[in-house]
């Protein structure tokens, strides 16, 4: 496979789904004149929305979500690949899910994966977040082949700090990982850049990570910065604080070359449980 040029929508999603779906039509639209194969959105792409109740009004079911159908469409029109890095959507049990979404460049649904790991933590600068208070976790890990960016892992926001999710997605054969994101200003700054090359040098895979940003109409500040990494650590494209569309080219022989160099995956062995 030659090289293959995506792009990456940093967004500033609000509380209003019509809007955002606006917003994310128009990217697609833009990451297709632009050349690329494949785009890729932040984690909650269609509402980003922490008062409970009104998050539930606005919230709908998979088959009758708006945003969700205004992507395939633009995608479909576009003929572009496009990873909905996830939307907010009813479940059942009385909470929601968090869901990302791979979408081939005829509008057709590839893959979902639902969040694993929920944020619930109370910050020292007195930010306290508790997700599972609103959303029902998942708990399987997907891959997906036959992307334009070969196999494709997917990941949402706080799983990037469970490395050993990544290590069964690269032993599942993955090519890329993708993370999108809403980070918070505070762990963004101090742990984003690093925990993201990190997986990209553990599983010897490429991290494409987009990422919310900038302050959001309920209140929350998010750090930005999508990225993309490739096996070896390097950065091949870090955006700033702001909304907006990059571009970044990955050759996945990359992979071939980084894994010749420090053989990882051959080198794993199972490990024993520690004995008392």
């Amino acid at each position: 496979m030659s090289s293959v040029r995506v792009a990456l929508y940093q967004a500033q999603s609000g509380i209003d789904p019509a809007v955002n779906g606006e917003k994310l039509v128009g990217a697609v639209r833009q990451a297709a004149e632009g050349g690329a194969a494949m785009l890729f959105t932040p984690e909650m792409s269609g509402m980003l929305d922490r008062d409970r109740e009104r998050a539930f009004g606005k919230a709908r079911g998979e088959d009758d979500d708006k945003v969700l159908a205004a992507v395939r469409n633009a995608a479909a029109g576009a003929g572009i690949w496009v990873h909905l890095g996830s939307l907010a959507l009813k479940g059942e049990g009385g909470k929601l899910i968090n869901r990302g979404f791979v979408i081939d460049g005829g509008g057709e649904i590839h893959a979902r994966y639902d969040k694993i790991h929920l944020f619930d933590v109370d910050l020292p600068t007195g930010e306290s977040w508790r997700e599972s208070a609103m959303y029902d976790a998942g708990s399987t890990a997907v891959v997906v082949p036959g992307t334009p960016v070969g196999k494709l892992g997917l990941t949402i926001c706080y799983d990037l700090r469970f490395p050993a999710l990544f290590e069964r997605l690269s032993e599942a054969g993955a090519d890329l990982i993708s993370v999108p994101a809403a980070f918070t200003v505070p762990t963004g700054k101090a742990h984003w850049q690093v925990l993201l090359r990190a997986r990209a040098i553990e599983s010897e895979v490429f991290i494409v990570a987009a990422a919310q940003a900038g302050h959001h109409e309920d209140g929350r500040d998010t750090y930005g910065h999508s990225l993309v990494a490739d096996p070896w650590g390097e950065l091949l494209l870090e955006m700033g604080g702001e909304p907006g569309l990059a571009f970044a080219e990955i050759n996945l022989t990359r992979i071939v070359d980084v894994r010749s160099r420090i053989p990882v995956h051959q080198h794993r062995r199972p490990i024993n449980p520690i004995s008392n």
